[in-house]
């Protein structure tokens, strides 16, 4: 599997330039539980992937995290220690004795509240490492849509390359997709040239054809990225719900030739959830998908374990948590 470097480039990438809302298609759309609760639990079961070939994908699932701090007592200094940890995401001992050495393995973002945005672009300088922000009133997505709009252009002009989003939930559950898709269109527009990651807040949605009709309304307004979740909710990213989004982003793909990110976010944080997660994409979408532009993990204590595996793997013990220190 390709790993994505420091010396190595973005693959050429056509961005979705988004599509008028047709209500025809998202009323067309309908998800069977059961159906992707059954396929869901085949994903891990038939196949593992073993010793060098795993150390090979976990070293990839590095390149596509998100590293996340995403809390209420989130100061600079904190957001400065991550920004420290992205630049150097695995030790260097561990990349030597991989056969890594010269070769730096970075994750796909840093991911910070807007008002952080600033510290981390400096802290990020010359890395190359995007910042994505959170915006528009996150978790909850209820703000004022004027100042949802401002957030969104501060954190551009900070310097953020990507926004995540939130939608109204409300929207969903009245079925108003007219709102929603208007909503995110304007939020694309704010964004310009950074790219916009759509949070559906599925675990709030109540069914899978919500979530199914959620994310092609978002796509159709112009979304690069669909989101599980802020990882604020009760219910956060899971398999279900992930193959219900990805069948969409692969239906959107077939009609419109136009290829969206996923990202799940919220509760993922063992090497065993990042490779059932990067099976599931593999699977589904193909290996071309396993890209930063294409896949990403919301998270930061995924990055701790995956560490902690690799160790694992060159020596056969695990290491303690203070080896690998996140902040």
């Amino acid at each position: 599997m390709k790993l994505v470097t420091a010396e190595s480039t973005t693959p050429a990438h056509k961005r979705n330039p988004g599509y008028p809302l047709d209500l025809d298609w998202v009323e067309r759309v309908r998800m069977n539980r059961s159906a992707l609760e059954r396929r869901a639990g085949t994903i891990g079961a038939r196949r593992t992937v073993k010793k060098d070939h795993q150390l090979a994908w976990l070293l990839k699932a590095i390149t596509m995290i998100d590293l996340t701090t995403l809390n209420s007592d989130d100061t600079p200094g904190r957001v400065e220690r991550l920004c420290a940890k992205a630049r150097h995401p695995v030790r260097q001992d561990i990349l030597d004795q991989l056969g890594m050495s010269g070769r730096r393995i970075l994750p796909g973002a840093v991911c910070v509240y807007h008002s952080f945005v600033d510290t981390a672009v400096r802290a990020l300088e010359g890395t190359g490492i995007p910042v994505a922000a959170v915006s528009t009133g996150f978790p909850h997505g209820l703000a004022p849509v004027e100042t949802k709009i401002a957030e969104i252009e501060a954190s551009v002009k900070d310097g953020a390359k990507e926004i995540d989003i939130v939608i109204e939930r409300g929207m969903v559950l009245r079925g108003d997709w007219q709102a929603l898709y208007d909503q995110v269109k304007a939020f694309r527009k704010a964004c310009g040239d950074a790219h916009i990651k759509t949070i559906l807040g599925t675990g709030e949605l109540a069914t899978q054809t919500n979530v199914a009709k959620a994310s092609l309304v978002c796509m159709l307004a112009g979304a690069d990225f669909i989101k599980t979740s802020t990882g604020k909710e009760k219910v956060n990213a899971n398999l279900v719900t992930s193959l219900t989004m990805i069948r969409m982003i692969r239906w959107f793909a077939e009609e419109t030739g136009i290829e969206i990110g996923y990202k799940p976010a919220g509760g993922i944080a063992t090497a065993v959830d990042a490779l059932k997660y990067m099976a599931l994409m593999k699977e589904e979408l193909g290996t071309n998908w396993l890209q930063p532009h294409l896949f990403r993990f919301g998270a930061s204590s995924l990055l701790t374990d995956i560490e902690r595996q690799l160790e694992h793997g060159l020596t056969g013990h695990y290491a303690a948590d203070y080896r690998q220190p996140m902040v």
